[in-house]
């Protein structure tokens, strides 16, 4: 086997992500996978039952649309996806639930007295997505190109991630509903950390949707390595690597790996107060998820929630503030916050014919070795009476499980680094560009960099940019378009 121009550690979409640009750009790759096959975060298989495909880590993709790496790979144009018209659902104890639809206006029509304020939140947001995506994409040392917005933005995660983020709403359907949106970070609420990523998901939502890849999350991995192969790279699975002295000569090494991974596998060739910078790079709260195979639809008390790919549940703004501070001091919440997809409502190929899958998480604290089965089908009965005689069958990870799962996610915890203030803006050290490191022709390129966790490829796109620069001497950077895959 040849060496490589260059080596990618970690085959999950930042990894790939940075494959495909250095490829493209007609320097060889090859990436190494740990297990035996390529994905990361962005796995699908049978956990359940046969037939039924499930999505280990990720499964609904507000960022396929407006990551600027996915724009320029053209990836809707390469694999299918679905966009369901009702983005995401919340409800409440009664029938009663939030509904944010693609449209904005009718996502105010159904909020009642508080509809005018969602609008008066979303409408600069929503309008101008692409500017939102430009000024999130990337380090934050870097000049925006659209400061209108991102002072309209910065206003908006200010006042809901502060203690005044009441002031606006009047009832509790609009407030409970952006809520759920802001939860996902696994942050105690308000703050104003998973406010500002609350805010870009949620504006997403009515400028592009929240998209399903048909056929599961893996589908994205698997064209994105298709076209590392096409143009000449390699990928070679069941291939951990546990130190660089056990790579071949190459000329760059970018890590899809955490901050800590970076520390382990390049170890004293890095200099001693860059290692104590990762060192003090903190990791935060985790997941527990279980995945259902169902005999039918999940039967909502809100019947319009059968329509959406998404749901938060965990009751109104005050409750789910409430477990989020229970996860953050150590305890796991009885009443807990619990994101929902039911891909198999739109995507037919996810389970036998009239049967569905679930895809299921909540929030736990980092380390947990707590199986929250129990908890999580008891909050979907909650709002989904007569749910728990439809199961076939169910699949838990604890916290643990997922570390032994993807040693990146430390103690459980998924954007591979806490997602705070201090983390947005050193992540995970402070520097204009944070995907290099002090060691020549080596760059971390993982969800540990800038803009974070997410499906969208950008840290390795970033880092592969600047790698192309350093090392190779290329200041353009390589056409990703469809068009320009060669001919099998």
């Amino acid at each position: 086997m040849t060496s490589p121009d260059a080596i990618v550690i970690g085959s999950g979409p930042n990894g790939l992500a940075a494959a495909v640009t250095l490829a493209r750009a007609g320097v060889s790759v090859r990436v190494y996978e740990r297990e035996n096959t390529i994905g990361g975060g962005s796995r699908t298989s049978e956990v359940t039952l046969p037939g039924f495909r499930h999505d280990i880590c990720s499964a609904v993709h507000p960022m396929a649309y407006a990551s600027s790496f996915f724009q320029q790979f053209g990836l809707v144009d390469r694999l299918d996806f679905v966009t369901p018209e009702l983005a995401y659902g919340h409800p409440l104890d009664g029938g009663r639930a939030g509904l944010a639809w693609r449209s904005l206006e009718r996502t105010v029509e159904g909020l009642g007295t508080d509809g005018r304020a969602w609008h008066q939140l979303f409408a600069p947001l929503s309008e101008h997505a692409d500017a939102v995506a430009q000024f999130t994409a990337s380090s934050m040392f870097r000049v925006p190109k659209h400061p209108f917005t991102l002072a309209r933005f910065g206003l908006r995660a200010l006042e809901q991630g502060s203690p005044l983020w009441n002031a606006r709403w009047r009832e509790d359907l609009a407030p409970a509903l952006l809520t759920g949106v802001l939860a996902h970070t696994i942050r105690p609420l308000p703050g104003f950390a998973p406010t500002a990523a609350g805010l870009v998901l949620a504006s997403y939502a009515h400028a592009y949707g929240w998209p399903i890849p048909v056929g599961g999350s893996q589908g994205i991995v698997d064209v994105m390595a298709a076209d590392v192969v096409a143009h000449g790279g390699e990928i070679v699975t069941g291939s951990e690597v546990t130190s660089l002295r056990e790579l071949p000569p190459s000329r760059a090494v970018l890590f899809d790996t955490s901050a800590r991974g970076l520390e382990r596998i390049a170890g004293n060739r890095l200099p001693a107060g860059y290692r104590r910078r990762l060192a003090r790079f903190s990791y935060g709260n985790a997941v527990a998820k279980v995945d259902f195979a169902l005999s039918g639809p999940v039967p909502w008390t809100n019947p319009e929630l059968a329509h959406t790919g998404t749901l938060h549940l965990g009751g109104t703004r005050a409750e789910i503030a409430r477990a989020e501070r229970d996860v953050a001091r150590g305890r796991h919440p009885e009443n807990p916050y619990v994101l929902v997809s039911q891909p198999s409502s739109f995507d037919p190929t996810r389970a036998p014919e009239g049967k569905h899958t679930l895809w299921a998480y909540t929030h736990v604290p980092r380390g947990s070795r707590i199986d929250r089965t129990e908890a999580i089908t008891r909050q979907i009965e909650r709002f989904a009476p007569g749910f728990r005689d439809l199961i076939l069958a169910s699949a838990s990870k604890t916290a643990v499980d997922y570390e032994q799962y993807n040693p990146n996610y430390i103690g459980g915890d998924i954007s591979a680094g806490d997602v705070d203030l201090m983390q947005l803006l050193a992540r995970p050290v402070l520097a204009a560009q944070p995907w290099r490191t002090p060691l020549e022709g080596v760059y971390l390129c993982s969800s540990s960099t800038p803009p974070g966790p997410g499906v969208h490829g950008l840290p390795g796109w970033n880092a592969a940019l600047l790698a192309l620069h350093d090392v190779f001497g290329m200041t353009a950077p390589p056409s990703l378009a469809p068009d320009t895959v060669p001919e099998p």
